[in-house]
């Protein structure tokens, strides 16, 4: 073996290894809704040295990287085994996302990607690029994945190279190995970030939708929508409505979209969702919550003013600044909720919270007045009831 691929070899494994064996740390003291870690849980730098190298001396003797990976991101997540399982967009330097699982044995760090990526079969009509793929195990026994098919503008100008429209896609599988496609969902609108209920409602799949004007733009979209479909295997959107609308000059004027299914409680359902303003630096992505009814789950019933997470520090920086996206999010059995959620389209984070006190956060915390002065009338009774009326 030649001695400075042997070098490198030995370097960036030990780099990798190092990585992946990293014990992430609270930071302290928080906000009382949530813990923030301080390390991101999965990273480029998590793809196995395997992916990014070709590992044979004879035909990569300067031990160079063969196959780039840009990012790892936007991930739908799932408790399987006992073992906290991200299903990851991971992005190569040619642009092109794909899908592959890792593993973590506590959720918050040594997380480890199989050995493979996971194998999507195409439609009639290939997927240019796929991508934030929501996970849900539903009561019929299956386990869905719906993410999000790009291909490009069938209708786009000759030249115009950037024009796209969006599907929902949709996989099913018993073993997380092995998916079956089944036809895309069928709506009037370009549909981005659906999302499958996790149980039959009035015998029917429910879907969390996301209609939009164009790829991009909601348009004339309201909102995050709610659609009851008869078939799973030949999905429609016959009727829909909005269940949590966009508003002005709020965190989510210009739209918004559900992340995860929602996780049921003994108070409803409760969701976490992003919403996007437009400032200076551009479109500006920050998470909420917002709780529906136990029964009718398209029932808003309580749903705080402003984000719960939004990027801060290091968060801010990567491929598409000033963003935090989630799709997935896992509830253990004690209550513990492990939020997942990616900032710049880069990476992967994790914050740690409770059942208890997110619904205590939820139905606890006004509601947005939608203007200056009842922002002010919400702060002065906290803190009259603080000082004691003074």
């Amino acid at each position: 073996m030649n001695k400075l691929f042997k070098q490198r070899l030995d370097a960036v494994t030990a780099e990798y290894e190092q990585l992946v064996t990293r014990k992430n740390e609270l930071v302290l003291p928080g906000n009382g809704i949530f813990e923030r870690y301080k390390y991101p849980v999965i990273t480029a730098a998590h793809a196995p040295v395997f992916w990014r190298y070709d590992m044979s001396e004879k035909t990569n003797p300067f031990f160079m990287e063969r196959f780039g990976i840009n990012g790892t991101f936007n991930a739908g997540a799932i408790k399987w085994q006992g073992k906290y399982l991200l299903v990851v967009r991971v992005e190569g330097n040619d642009r092109k996302s794909f899908f592959a699982i890792a593993e973590s044995s506590n959720g918050i760090d040594n997380f480890r990607f199989w050995d493979y990526p996971i194998v999507i079969p195409e439609t009639e009509t290939p997927d240019i690029n796929v991508y934030d793929m929501r996970l849900t195990a539903h009561e019929d026994g299956w386990i869905y994945g719906v993410f999000c098919s790009e291909r490009k503008d069938p209708d786009a100008p000759a030249g115009d190279l950037s024009s796209a429209v969006a599907a929902a896609g949709i996989v099913r599988t018993k073993d997380l190995k092995t998916w079956e496609r089944l036809p895309d969902l069928k709506t009037k609108s370009q549909q981005r970030n659906v999302v499958l209920h996790p149980e039959f409602v009035n015998g029917k799949y429910a879907l969390y939708t996301r209609p939009q004007d164009g790829f991009i733009d909601a348009g004339s979209g309201g909102g995050i929508g709610w659609a009851l479909i008869d078939d799973i295997t030949n999905a429609e959107v016959k009727e829909e409505k909005i269940i949590n609308y966009r508003y002005y000059h709020t965190i989510k004027e210009v739209k918004n979209g559900e992340g995860p299914h929602p996780i049921k409680t003994s108070k409803g359902w409760l969701h976490l969702a992003h919403g996007v303003r437009g400032c200076a630096a551009g479109l500006r992505y920050v998470l909420y919550v917002y709780l529906t009814d136990l029964y009718e789950p398209d029932k808003l019933i309580a749903e705080p003013a402003g984000h719960i997470l939004a990027p801060i520090g290091a968060e801010r920086v990567g491929d598409v600044s000033n963003v935090l996206f989630t799709n997935g999010w896992i509830a253990d059995d004690d209550g513990t909720v492990f939020l997942y959620y990616a900032s710049c389209d880069t990476r992967m984070h994790v914050a740690v919270s409770s059942v208890d006190r997110l619904l205590d956060y939820c139905l606890n915390t006004a509601p947005d007045g939608y203007r200056s002065a009842t922002s002010v009338q919400t702060l002065t009774t906290l803190i009259q009831k603080n000082l004691g009326n003074k």
